[in-house]
């Protein structure tokens, strides 16, 4: 049973540019590299030719492993976005019980977590404990710090 890659349409898209400049631009100079390598003669002792032939094994794996992500991926519909819990896109402002801080998240797919824009993965520890959630609910997050506790002040598009 094929497990999906959940992504909005933007993740989608990042991924399908990565992997369309892997195969052209990336597979184009490494090959460039190889046929240079090439011509400096003796392959068996030519050093440059295995590096780049490594790299060029590396590129292959690399896109071998997009395209099968790209063959489970379910785009997340972005217009009909639950807010009644916190699911998946949800935008969530939340209080940390101990210190009174308020904190705002999205709760995003692993693939497009990103702390500086404060979106965080639904498969973090803190995204495991919000989800599911309602406001005015407390979440008790394990952390490696130990246990912490979020009550759910809003829930958004």
């Amino acid at each position: 049973m094929a497990k999906f890659l959940y992504l909005t349409q933007e993740g989608y898209d990042r991924l399908k540019a990565e992997l369309d400049d892997l195969k052209t631009n990336k597979r184009r100079e490494i090959a460039l590299a190889i046929a240079e390598a090439r011509e400096k003669g003796d392959l068996s002792e030519n050093a440059e030719y295995k590096a780049a032939k490594d790299e060029q094994g590396m590129l292959e794996m690399k896109i071998s492993q997009l395209d099968t992500k790209l063959s489970d991926v379910k785009i997340l519909d972005t217009d009909n976005i639950d807010t009644s819990q916190v699911t998946l896109l949800t935008k969530v402002k939340l209080k940390n019980v101990t210190s009174n801080k308020e904190l705002a998240y999205t709760i995003v797919p692993e693939a497009e977590s990103n702390l500086k824009e404060k979106k965080i993965s639904s498969d973090s520890p803190v995204g495991k404990g919000l989800m599911g959630k309602k406001v005015g609910e407390i979440a008790q997050v394990e952390t490696p710090r130990g246990i912490l506790e979020f009550e759910i002040l809003e829930i958004t598009a």
